[in-house]
C-alpha cells in the first residue's frame, strides 16, 4: 500500500519558526518531524512514499530526496505556492497513489500508533483512525459506533488523528484546486462507506511552537509522561 504524508500547511500557528523553514522539517530529538514519520512507516512496511508540498518545499525535496537513505522510495507532489488543501492535495497527487487504497499520514502529527495494522484494514471508501480529544480540541470530531462505522454526530465525538485510509474512488469527478477533506468524509458518511477505529495510545497534533517543544522533551526521555 502506498502512503502520501502531508506536508503542504504553512504551519501559521508555528511562526516564527515557519518563516524560513518548512513545518515539516522543524527539528525535535535532532531529527526533522516528517523524518520521525518516515522512519515509522518504513519499519511498519509502508516504504513507497509520496509527499506534496507547497509553502518552501523545495527545502523538504533537498532534506529528503529519494528517500533510499530511509529506507524509503519517496516522490514528490508539489502544489507551488498555494497548497490545495487535504483532498485538493491528494487529488493533485492521485496520478502517483495509484488505483488500489492508499494511506494518508498528517505531516504535523507524533503518535506510537501501530500503522502495521493498516496494512490489512478493509475499508468501503474510508477508514479513519479517531483518537481521545486534547486539550485544545475537546469536542472532537466524529463519533464511532459498536460496529466501527463513524458518524457525522453522536453522543461521543472523537478527533480525527490525520492518519486515514482511502479508496481513490472518494475523490474521482472532482476538479482539480483547493479542496477541504471533511465534506468529502460527511458525504460518504451519510452513504454509511466511512469504518474507523479509535486508538487511545499516544497522538500529538504538533500545531504549537509549545507542543513541538513537549514532543522535544518526550523523545529525549523516554521516562517522560
Amino acid at each position: 500500500m502506498k502512503v502520501m504524508i502531508l506536508a503542504a500547511g504553512r504551519g501559521e500557528r508555528m511562526r516564527p519558526l515557519t518563516d524560513h523553514t518548512p513545518k515539516p522539517l522543524l527539528k525535535v530529538a535532532g531529527k526533522a518531524l516528517i523524518e520521525h514519520t518516515i522512519m515509522q512507516l518504513v519499519t511498519a512496511g509502508f516504504d513507497e512514499i509520496v509527499i506534496n508540498h507547497a509553502h518552501l518545499g523545495q527545502q523538504i525535496e533537498h532534506y529528503l530526496g529519494t528517500g533510499q537513505t530511509l529506507g524509503a522510495s519517496i516522490v514528490y507532489s508539489p502544489e507551488g505556492d498555494q497548497a490545495l488543501e487535504t483532498a485538493g492535495g491528494i487529488i493533485n497527487a492521485l496520478p502517483l497513489l495509484g488505483n488500489e487504497p492508499f494511506l494518508v499520514v498528517n505531516g504535523d502529527i507524533a503518535t506510537d500508533f501501530p500503522y502495521v495494522k493498516l496494512q490489512t484494514q478493509g475499508i468501503d471508501l474510508a477508514h479513519l483512525v479517531l483518537v481521545s480529544n486534547p486539550e485544545h480540541h475537546p469536542l472532537g470530531d466524529f463519533a464511532l459506533t459498536d460496529n466501527s462505522e463513524v458518524l457525522e454526530t453522536g453522543e461521543q465525538k472523537w478527533t480525527f488523528s490525520g492518519i486515514g485510509i482511502y479508496r481513490p474512488e472518494l475523490f474521482y469527478d472532482l476538479p482539480q484546486g483547493v479542496l477541504k477533506l471533511a465534506p468529502l468524509l460527511r458525504a460518504a458518511m451519510q452513504k454509511k462507506q466511512v469504518n474507523g477505529q479509535l486508538y487511545e495510545g499516544f497522538w500529538m497534533d504538533i500545531g504549537t511552537p509549545e507542543r513541538l517543544m513537549a514532543l522535544d522533551h518526550r523523545l529525549q526521555n523516554p521516562d517522560y509522561d
